[in-house]
């Protein structure tokens, strides 16, 4: 499909209760690449948010009600429909957010993936039947869906930030009102549109773009209806979420910032190493919560590593994701360049060295080129705060202690990455490391079998995995006589 013909399939009012409507106002969505203008998207209101909380509301009895194995095959039917789009649905993130087509189509075939994994666990949710101990009577547990949910996305992975939080719930029995990222709206639009297709029930999902998040999200929590929040995004925001939700005690997952370590040790593969720091750090760009944030080498190694890493980072091609010669994309806007280049000439500042990169080019679009920090000092911004971008900054260590305690220092602990040949080294310090996920000898963890989730600030709550559900999940005890 052309990109005309695309745009013009892709739902751009808010999708309330099944169906597209329209709002009294609109705002516009820009391809970072050159900042021209997409599409205008209805921006909805408070009202706009009860209005898709009563839909949820009217339906949830029905969806919850409705067999597991329903569920999961309509849950199956999505992930097939995804996978027959998968194009459309790869080209419509490059344009919205920026990153190149080859990583586009792996989110998607990813994103999609989060369907038939829960469509597989809709109808594995257990429980037991026990005798009591005291021999009293008889325990029986069971397992029910939460309620209404509400999904907040960003807008890094504007696909898959959504499937692994619309997955779950609906395979639970949960209705869902999703508020996407301002800036990728498009991707969750059709996404809804094609999971109406797909056979999803009116009503149990709704999706509203806004440029008002704080009054579409307070009418919401403060609903009595909503029983769930799930959020991807900084940990700020994430913290404020938590304050505002707790007067209702509302359920929550919080997926927030990173500062992922990547550490190699003086018995490493330094060229799988090297390959692994690509993966960790250039997916997406660099604009991950789990792309590697800080680099700590072993001082025996690090002479080494930095110079394959700098040759690595020196062949990509900055241009638009669209483009088969790119290698790298814009970043989402002007801000988020801003802030790659306020770390950069912070750390600089302070005493680094630029191996390669450090100046964003002229032109249009929000580009940043690959770069590397070496001798960065251990006050430099860049070591406390996530980059968000091409920027892999290069310390050293030399006992396994100081590798173990500098990744820790963060107050984050969402991804962790190492690098040894040695499987005793990898257990230990994998158990040592205070992450939430850790990849030994692997740049990419992310996968939809397994629990995605972080510690201390990075937040609480896991998706994916046969974890993942039970976020949507509510516990209850029934007591039975003998």
């Amino acid at each position: 499909m052309d990109n005309a013909k695309l745009m013009s399939s892709v739902p751009t009012g808010l999708w309330i209760g099944g169906e597209e409507r329209s709002g009294p106002k609109t705002f516009d969505v820009f391809d970072p690449s050159d900042d021209h203008v997409l599409a205008s998207v209805a921006d909805a209101t408070a009202g706009d948010a009860i209005t898709a909380l009563d839909a949820a509301a009217a339906v949830q009895p029905e969806w919850a009600a409705t067999p597991p194995r329903t569920r999961g095959e309509i849950l199956r039917s999505v992930f097939e429909t995804l996978t027959a789009r998968a194009d459309d649905l790869a080209t419509l993130m490059t344009l919205e957010m920026g990153k190149i087509l080859p990583e586009s189509k792996g989110e998607a075939a990813y994103g999609a993936e989060f369907f038939r994994w829960f469509s597989e666990e809709a109808v594995r949710i257990h429980g037991r039947f026990t005798p009591a101990p005291a021999g009293t009577g008889r325990i029986l547990v069971t397992k029910q869906p939460v309620g209404p949910c509400y999904a907040i996305t960003p807008w890094n992975f504007p696909l898959a930030m959504g499937t692994r939080k619309i997955g779950p719930a609906m395979a639970a029995g949960c209705t869902m009102v999703v508020k996407p990222a301002q800036e990728t709206p498009l991707t969750m639009l059709l996404l809804a549109s094609l999971m109406d297709q797909a056979g999803l029930p009116k009503g149990v999902l709704s999706v509203l773009p806004t440029t008002d998040p704080g009054s579409v999200t307070s009418a919401l929590i403060d609903d009595g209806r909503l029983r769930k929040l799930t959020f991807t995004g900084s940990t700020g925001v994430g913290k404020g979420l938590v304050k505002q939700g707790a007067d209702k005690l509302l359920r929550m997952s919080m997926e927030l910032g990173g500062n992922a370590p990547f550490v190699v040790f003086d018995d490493a593969d330094v060229d799988a190493a090297v390959e692994g720091a690509i993966l960790a750090k250039m997916r997406n760009g660099g604009e991950a919560c789990t792309a590697a944030n800080r680099f700590h080498i072993a001082n025996s190694v690090r002479a080494e590593f930095t110079e394959k890493l700098v040759k690595r980072m020196s062949e990509f091609t900055l241009g638009n994701g669209l483009d088969a010669a790119a290698t790298l994309g814009p970043l989402i806007n002007a801000k988020q360049r801003q802030k790659v280049e306020e770390l950069v000439d912070d750390a600089v500042s302070r005493g680094a060295t630029v191996a390669i990169g450090g100046k964003a080019p002229a032109g249009p679009g929000h580009f940043y080129p690959a770069t590397v920090l070496i001798d960065v000092p251990p006050d430099a911004r860049i070591l406390d705060e996530e980059v968000f971008g091409p920027v892999a900054p290069i310390t050293g260590f030399d006992a396994e202690e100081e590798g173990v305690a500098a990744a820790n220092n963060t107050e984050y602990g969402l991804a962790a990455y190492i690098y040894t040949k040695s499987l005793d080294r990898a257990l230990r310090v994998s158990e040592s490391i205070e992450s939430g996920m850790v990849g030994v000898n692997r740049g990419v963890i992310s996968d939809p079998a397994a629990p995605f989730g972080g510690v201390k600030e990075s937040g609480f709550g896991r998706e994916g995995g046969f974890e993942g559900i039970e976020e949507y999940l509510e516990t209850k005890y029934i007591a039975l006589p003998k």
